[in-house]
């Protein structure tokens, strides 16, 4: 099983990323070759105080930036508004978009990209730091919060128990093959069950407790900070066998637009 830990002590210090002020911790957790879909990368960020990614576009490729904890400025087509908590917004072709932290704590932050089928890598930078950009309401950029309040319980994938559960984006959301950005909390002694899917990859983000992974038969305990690929045709799933809430991001893409599937295997993992 492929595991990537964004850890401070891991990160390195890089400067001016895509003309933003200052500086953050940067990890590159998961590339293209980790994956068989238009994955292009999974990255992670400590913003630091003062610091951030300026403002930028793609054509060729889409990303949905998350923040963790804290706070942040998001810039979205050239609007910006301050976003408290954890938060998902989709960075569609052609959209500009950039973050900074403007507060005096660190933000921690993941970055996932997937790139248009058979098109290049690519990026405009508008030397623009947004570290002083005007501030407008959030219900001006595209939105979507890490709120536990709004998930809804059910069983997963014929796990044990059920588990919360709230899709952010889906595939109409955006214009590639992104499946689709799901927020997870797994209680105490609940389970995503032992599945599998051909027509999608799944990255699965720990952003809070721990569990047991499973992944094609190989079953390691995973923490904060994990990020564990499921490739296409493999076999996955997660138990919770601590005493405290494991949160989780799920976040798919296609390897045909707009096509997902799944085939529950009737193991709800508790005992591996």
């Amino acid at each position: 099983m492929k595991i990537s830990y964004a850890r401070r002590e891991e990160m390195e210090e890089i400067s001016s990323v895509h003309g933003g002020a200052k500086s953050i911790l940067f990890k590159s957790l998961f590339g293209s070759d980790d994956f068989g879909t238009p994955w292009r990368f999974i990255h992670s960020a400590i913003l630091l105080p003062g610091g951030g990614i300026g403002h930028h576009r793609h054509d060729n490729n889409e990303e949905v930036f998350v923040t963790v904890d804290n706070a942040a400025q998001f810039t979205h087509n050239g609007r910006t508004a301050e976003i408290v908590g954890g938060a998902a917004v989709p960075l569609r072709q052609g959209e500009s978009h950039a973050i900074h932290n403007h507060t005096d704590k660190e933000t921690r932050w993941f970055n996932f990209n997937v790139a248009a089928v058979g098109m290049p890598p690519d990026s405009t930078d508008f030397g623009d730091d947004r570290a002083n950009a005007p501030l407008e309401s959030i219900d001006r950029l595209p939105v979507a919060r890490l709120d536990r309040d709004l998930l809804g319980y059910s069983q997963s994938h014929e796990g044990k128990g059920e588990i919360g559960a709230r899709t952010l984006w889906e595939h109409q959301d955006f214009r590639n093959n992104w499946g689709f950005v799901s927020h997870a909390l797994l209680p105490p002694d609940t389970s995503v069950g032992y599945h599998q899917h051909d027509r999608i990859e799944e990255a699965y983000i720990i952003l809070n407790g721990s569990g047991r992974m499973t992944v094609d038969d190989e079953t390691e305990e995973v923490y904060e900070g994990a990020a564990i690929p499921n490739r296409l045709g493999g076999s996955h799933g997660i138990y919770n066998h601590t005493q405290d809430d494991l949160e989780m991001l799920v976040v798919a893409v296609c390897l045909e637009r707009g096509k997902t599937d799944a085939t529950n295997f009737g193991d709800d993992l508790t005992t591996r």
